[in-house]
């Protein structure tokens, strides 16, 4: 396949943070630099060589074999931690990789079965409690769940998010963030969303603030089942109410919306954003839905914690190459073999994660206790705080408050104000009109999604999911 190949640039080393009393460009332009040149540095002949080498397994299911190292599931894992390990021995950035298990039973586990994750931490520098997370998924299947013998390539389900994760700690660990940032490996997905529950145990007993997951789940095959051929553009799913909202707070979003505005939601319209501004050729479609119908992946577990959690994928599915026995019938081929993947593709979604990461990673701490006055009032006036001490918020520049129609997809006006500012009046802008909300930024102009008044938007609740 001939590709515009992407080539990573030996010993960049960027750092998006600055210490108070530096100097620092104003407007978009050195992000616009520093984020394209990141999209630049995702190669797809390495996210090729991944899949291909996950792909040689011969089988990663749950159930198949943990004790060979050239097939099953064990060694899949095995290598993948190895490689994020070698990444490491090249970071600018510190990076730690290890593994966390547990052992499971469930529907499609009939025996107690470990259920491992990889998972390799890119150690934020000035807020490292605050965390981003990307991940794929290290397991596949074929038709039977319960078939850990028979071979399944997985090229695309899901080889190619777990090899664009890998690729994604590649690039991003050449830079030092603000916040921390988490490639996740998960297994247990094609079995019950397993991987997703156990590592999210493990962030709350860390206690990290997890502000955001990107899972990525098939972002290699551009035709689809339907017959339509399309690399430029991809779907982000994202819930709306969080399920584990309060009677109160259903109640305060009864009178003051939210219903399309949960943090989810809104690092959705964040990847959109940065897609239009940053990747060439690629749109993106907000899909206002946890998953597919009746369909699930591993950002939902720790939706079901209280997190923001989005799904990055393909637009247009091959169920043929989907969850199948390798076989011809009927002159169709069915199994998710390499020849159904399109790397060019891949890199493209990849180097989306890529700058949505180091926009979340690098904003300041996202604002905080957001609410809203002006009812009876020709103008509205949002307030709001922002947590952290000052070493933390040492790379906020100021905020950007966002207004847009309330039947809008996308935030359609902002205004910026300094770092001390807590409260703004926008003059003659009716609050019965317009939903709003307020995004930090940081020295270089990296953002943080925008936050929604109260508690539908906020970013900033506990492990156990309440505010």
């Amino acid at each position: 396949m001939k590709r515009a190949k992407y080539g990573i640039a030996a010993g960049a080393a960027l750092l998006l943070t600055a210490t108070a009393g530096a100097e620092h460009h104003e407007g978009p332009q050195g992000e616009v630099q520093r984020l394209h040149k990141m999209v630049a540095d995702v190669s797809a002949d390495r996210i090729e060589a991944d899949i291909t080498k996950l792909v040689s397994f011969g089988t990663r299911h749950t159930l198949s074999d943990t004790t060979s190292e050239t097939r099953g599931i064990g060694a899949a894992r095995r290598w993948i931690e190895a490689e994020f390990k070698r990444i490491a021995e090249g970071c600018v950035a510190d990076l730690e990789v290890y593994t966390i298990s547990d052992v499971v039973t469930g529907a499609r586990i009939p025996n107690p079965t470990e259920v491992v994750n990889v998972i390799a931490v890119q150690k934020g520098i000035l807020d490292p409690n605050r965390v981003v997370m990307m991940s794929g998924d290290i397991d596949n299947r074929v038709s039977d769940p319960l078939d850990g013998t028979s071979d399944s390539p997985g090229a695309n389900d899901n080889a190619s998010g777990m090899a664009g994760t890998m690729e994604a700690a590649r690039v991003l660990c050449q830079t030092k963030f603000p916040g921390t940032i988490v490639y996740a490996g998960l297994s247990g997905e094609e079995q019950g969303l397993f991987g997703g529950a156990i590592l999210a145990s493990h962030i709350k007993e860390k206690g990290w603030r997890l502000m955001g997951v990107l899972n990525n789940d098939m972002i290699g095959n551009i035709e689809g089942v339907n017959g339509v051929i399309n690399n430029t553009t991809a779907r982000v799913f994202s819930e709306g109410t969080r399920v584990t909202e309060t009677s109160e707070e259903a109640r305060q979003r009864r009178f003051w919306g939210g219903e399309v505005d949960s943090p989810s939601r809104n690092i959705a319209r964040l990847v959109d954003r940065l897609a239009d501004t940053y990747i060439p050729n690629l749109d993106v479609m907000m899909v206002y839905r946890l998953d597919r119908f009746r369909r699930g992946g591993h950002h939902r577990p720790f939706n079901e914690a209280g997190w923001p959690g989005v799904r990055i994928m393909e637009t247009n599915e091959n169920y043929n190459r989907q969850h199948q026995d390798l076989r011809t019938e009927n002159g169709i081929r069915y199994g998710d073999t390499l020849d159904g993947v399109d790397f060019d593709y891949a890199a493209k979604l990849t180097a989306l994660n890529v700058v949505t990461l180091a926009s979340m990673a690098g904003a300041p701490p996202f604002p905080s206790d957001v609410t809203l006055e002006g009812a009876v009032s020709p103008s509205t006036t949002i307030k709001w705080d922002v947590p952290g001490d000052e070493r933390e918020r040492a790379n906020l520049r100021g905020f950007k408050i966002y207004w847009r129609l309330t039947t809008d997809a996308q935030w359609r006006w902002s205004h910026f104000v300094g770092p001390d500012v807590r409260s703004h009046t926008l003059e003659n802008i009716v609050i019965d009109n317009y939903f709003f909300g307020v995004a930090s930024v940081a020295n270089d102009g990296l953002e943080s999604p925008v936050v929604f008044p109260g508690s539908m938007g906020a970013f900033e609740r506990t492990a156990a999911g309440e505010d």
